[in-house]
């Protein structure tokens, strides 16, 4: 079948209108709380379906198949502990994000520990979403390239530009609003491809669960302790609690969704609502890999990549029916540029307010701080397009993207944890703590230890070391004073 010219038709036609959608929701734009809170005025089910499209990316629409293709369907007990944090995080962390009106999940910490305290955590949180985004952004390059044969530094150019066009101008009521849009359009992609899959097998979903079941391919429950393994049960509700906890608790990516909310019930809701549907969707991506795996076996002229990243884009660029194959490309792309437009615009977002107006101390007007916004979402950009471009030889994109984020949020949750639960914790006592959580990761990075335990670690490490070196600090002033 191949990519025909109705699909780049079709392609094309999706590029040009969300841009067009997304710039019509800028066009109203007042000031930097209107670009980076979209007024604090949006619908709580929306900010949840958002967060569903960001948490989902072009790692689960290409990554999650891949794992149950090359293993099974283990990586299923993560979303367990998934959806326990946001329980957490909706009574401990959201009713102080609530209090005032924050715009970034940092100036809390400006509030409890000091301006040094946040400008670190910011600084932490920029460097992570940007070498983890970056991966992201080269995910969703492979299935264009493939079809396209222009090579992933193209691609990944391509896709940045329409990204970037409707984030400059909308903010983040825009990534909001276009996040709702995009993840129906990339669940509708993967059902397109689901009908497909299954028509091509004469047996249907008895093969599939035939195939499956005699390759072990529906496992996922793995009941033993084993701190090397990255998919037990204990490490999906120890680690993936801990995971979630700093991913959507202290990471201003979704944080910052939270905060367009009304109120803290609203914030709560859509938090707690999204935990729901993660799992649920997490469960259908894996159950498409089970079926890749099915149809590659009924089929075996026709092989599958030895990357086991390219198998789904391989299969829709191959098999799927001209203009189909378009759509489902367009869900990749959906599926990217949610992820993609929200993480410029919270990397913008912790740039402008954690780190330029402390630093600079300038009186801006609400007209100069929307441009110095903007133009920070465009400087953000330009890095990505740089660190996707140099993705490509570091493995499986899912397991990459999530090991990057585990390594640094570990101190980010630890600190903030720190905050909520140790009343005398000082500033001096946060900074070490993070220090130590920090240094203490780049010695577990190197052991056989799973990646869904470095949360886990780091946060209960950066915890401590940081009440014991508030307690010698505070003992210290005592004994100055």
């Amino acid at each position: 079948m191949g990519f025909a010219r109705v699909d780049f038709v079709v392609l094309a036609a999706y590029l040009v209108l969300v841009t067009g959608i997304g710039c019509w929701f800028g066009s109203r734009l007042r000031d930097s709380r209107d670009y980076f809170l979209g007024g604090r005025n949006l619908p709580w089910w929306a900010v949840s379906l958002s967060i569903v499209a960001t948490e989902t990316s072009s790692l689960t629409f290409i990554g999650v198949p891949a794992l149950a293709f090359a293993s099974n369907m283990a990586f299923l007990q993560l979303t367990f502990g998934y959806f326990l944090a946001r329980i957490v995080i909706s009574w401990l962390f959201l009713p102080a994000y609530y209090r005032g009106e924050l715009f970034t999940a940092y100036q809390f910490l400006d509030q409890r520990f000091g301006g040094k305290t946040r400008s670190f955590a910011s600084v932490i949180f920029l460097g992570t979403r940007v070498l983890a985004d970056g991966v992201r952004l080269f995910a969703t390059a492979i299935p264009l390239a493939m079809i396209s044969g222009i090579g992933y530094a193209k691609a990944i150019a391509i896709i940045c530009i329409a990204t970037v066009v409707y984030t400059y101008v909308g903010g983040i009521k825009a990534v909001v609003w276009m996040d709702v849009i995009q993840i129906l359009i990339y669940l509708a992609g993967a059902g397109v491809a689901v009908l497909a899959i299954l028509h091509a097998l004469p047996g249907g979903w008895s093969e599939v669960v035939a195939v499956g079941s005699a390759s072990g391919k529906f496992d996922w429950f793995q009941p033993h302790f084993d701190l090397r393994a990255p998919y037990t049960i204990w490490a999906g509700l120890i680690g993936g609690t801990f995971l979630t906890m700093a991913s959507h608790g202290t990471d201003q990516l979704m944080v910052q969704r939270l905060l367009t909310c009304r109120h803290l019930r609203d914030g709560q809701r859509a938090l707690v609502g999204s935990g729901i549907l993660i799992i649920a969707q997490f469960a259908f991506f894996l159950l498409i890999g089970v079926m890749l795996f099915a149809f590659f076996q009924r089929y075996p002229a026709d092989p599958a990549p030895s990357r086991p990243d390219e198998v789904f884009p391989l299969f829709i660029v191959r098999h799927l029916p001209s203009g189909l194959s378009g759509l489902v490309v367009a869900a990749i792309f959906a599926a990217a540029m949610s992820t993609l437009s929200g993480t410029l615009n919270s990397l913008a977002s912790s740039t402008v307010v954690d780190l330029y107006k402390p630093l600079s101390r300038r009186k801006l007007s609400p007209r100069q701080e929307l441009l110095i916004s903007r133009l920070v979402t465009l400087a953000w950009a330009l890095v990505l397009v740089g660190v996707a471009a140099l993705a490509s030889s570091w493995g499986n994109v899912l397991e990459v993207g999530l090991t990057i984020a585990s390594f640094t949020y570990g101190s980010l949750l630890g600190i903030f944890l720190l905050g909520r639960l140790a009343k005398r914790a000082t500033q001096t006592g946060a900074l070490v703590g993070m220090a130590i959580g920090l240094a203490t990761m780049l010695g577990v990075s190197l052991t056989p230890i799973a990646w869904p335990w470095y949360v886990f670690i780091g946060a209960n490490v950066t915890f401590a070391a940081g009440l014991l070196a508030s307690g010698i600090d505070s003992r210290r002033l005592g004994s100055s004073g």
